[in-house]
């Protein structure tokens, strides 16, 4: 048995919503005789968003269900609470008299003051504040370049990174055993609510279409798609890209909010690339997604100022026009181009949008419509299930061409050839977008072109059943390059 230096302790779940492989957690037994476990609906975050049916509310709170029984299983239970968390953590465990709170690092901007803040107030009760790395395999300086310095490049970050890796055995993916001793995890104090008294009404929200899009919670949802990922990973890098096909993991807001450890994903695409002599393409593409990951969550921390600004900060000056009818058509699907329009319908109806799809949406924001990237950033954070700040940020510095590794800013996606090379057929456009449901393959990319009797065979007269398009493609790139032009220059 360990030795344990602590008498009491309390672990703080924040986007770590699991009980297996959780660095922190497995910290806080190691150290502690007796562990109590809290979960805190932090006000400071769920009274800015702007909708009160919000899928992701909805998700954590079946997460959390799954997550007290499983903590019960054990003997323990989950305390949740609906409070400032900077108020409610140092307030706890001042009630309960632990010696030290436990919690997994966040590397957010107002995430690390709230800690900060939090710590200071622990501190003064003479209590410790012990957090861990566990959203990530390597974090802010761990991957080098030679001279000492961070990336600001992906592939040799990539390979750093894998070498790092290699070097460390890959020690860095060794599973964090949940393994409470009896009678260690303790049950909730008098008085103390878990999950089940607290559900969505409770905390001011609403019901949402979640379960009817079966996007499983919890552990046990992540286990679920895991499984199901990894009889088809071999063939990840050959159709990640079509969105009408079932390519990608669909893992990704398991991992914003910690319902599966990174290190177990990256784990088994590490051996399944080793274990087959590294000819698992899928396996070899699909870690190199998660180490995208990870050099997002990097940038963040070594370069707050991606947060509401451009990462080469000199396209702070662009000049976009930020036209805001324009803008309404993009987050209406209006914009009259099938594969934007059909992208956005997904994640409106879903909080979903294929990757492929993000990034053909946001170049035509930013460069046909020449709309602030930022505009788009948002819309996304208040969208996605999945939305993580260092990835969305990333991933929209990437569109606009202001971020680190950023393509090139006169490459500029043209939305009609994306869709005619990954939805051909144009069965993702048909399924979000059925007014366009009979229009012929040859015209479903740009149904602008077909011809009156062709529209009238097809019942979608456009300008009428489907928008002309709000843009001219090869006007507004001229454009696109003129306002890029005027920066650099």
């Amino acid at each position: 048995m360990p030795v344990r230096t602590l008498d009491s302790a309390l672990f703080w779940f924040r986007r770590d919503l699991r009980t297996g492989d959780n660095a922190a957690l497995c910290a806080a037994l190691a150290a502690a005789g007796r562990v109590w476990c809290v979960f805190v609906h932090d006000r400071a975050i769920l009274d800015l968003l702007p909708s009160r049916a919000d899928r992701r509310v909805e998700f954590i709170g079946q997460s959390l269900l799954e997550l007290d029984a499983r903590l019960a299983a054990a003997g323990g239970g989950l305390i949740t609470c609906h409070h400032d968390a900077r108020e409610a953590i140092p307030a706890l465990a001042r009630q309960l008299g632990v010696q030290a709170v436990f919690a997994n690092h966040d590397y957010e901007p107002e995430a690390i003051e709230r800690d900060r803040s939090v710590a200071e107030a622990l501190a003064a009760a003479g209590i410790a504040f012990e957090t861990r790395k566990d959203q990530v395999v390597f974090e802010r300086r761990e991957v080098l370049t030679g001279a000492g310095t961070v990336f600001g490049v992906f592939t040799p970050y990539r390979n750093a990174w894998l070498k790092k890796l290699g070097e460390s055995g890959a020690r860095e993916l060794a599973e964090a055993a949940f393994a409470p001793a009896s009678g260690q995890l303790q049950p909730l104090p008098a008085g103390a609510q878990r999950p089940s008294d607290l559900p969505l009404e409770a905390i001011g929200f609403e019901r949402t279409n979640l379960s009817a899009l079966e996007i499983p919670a919890g552990e046990s949802g992540a286990r679920t798609l895991l499984d199901a990922f990894l009889t088809r990973i071999d063939g990840y890098h050959e159709r990640r890209d079509f969105p009408a096909v079932k390519g990608p993991s669909y893992l990704s807001v398991h991992l914003r909010f910690g319902t599966v450890s990174i290190r177990e994903l990256a784990r088994l695409a590490y051996e399944r690339t080793a274990a087959r002599g590294g000819t698992s393409e899928g396996a070899r593409v699909w870690l190199s997604e998660l180490v995208w990951r990870d050099f997002y969550f990097m940038i963040l921390s070594q370069h707050p100022h991606v947060v509401g600004g451009s990462w080469k900060r000199e396209y702070d000056r662009l000049a976009f026009e930020d036209d805001p009818a324009l803008f309404a058509a993009w987050c209406e699907a209006r914009t009259g181009y099938p594969i934007v329009d059909a992208a956005m319908r997904q994640i409106n109806q879903t909080g979903y949008m294929h990757n492929r799809l993000r990034m053909i949406v946001a170049s035509f924001l930013v460069k046909d419509l020449l709309v602030d990237w930022r505009q788009g950033e948002r819309y996304f954070a208040e969208h996605l299930n999945d939305f993580d700040l260092s990835a969305n940020n990333g991933g929209w510095q990437w569109a606009a061409s202001t971020g680190c590794d950023a393509q090139p800013y006169f490459r500029i996606f043209n939305p009609v050839s994306q869709s005619e090379r990954f939805d051909a057929e144009g069965k993702f456009i048909r399924r979000y977008l059925p007014e366009l449901a009979k229009v012929p393959a040859k015209y479903i990319h740009a149904p602008w072109t077909m011809p009156a009797l062709e529209q009238q065979m097809a019942g979608c007269t456009i300008g009428r059943d489907y928008p002309q398009p709000v843009v001219d493609h090869a006007e507004r790139r001229l454009k696109a390059l003129a306002l890029y032009k005027a920066v650099k220059g």
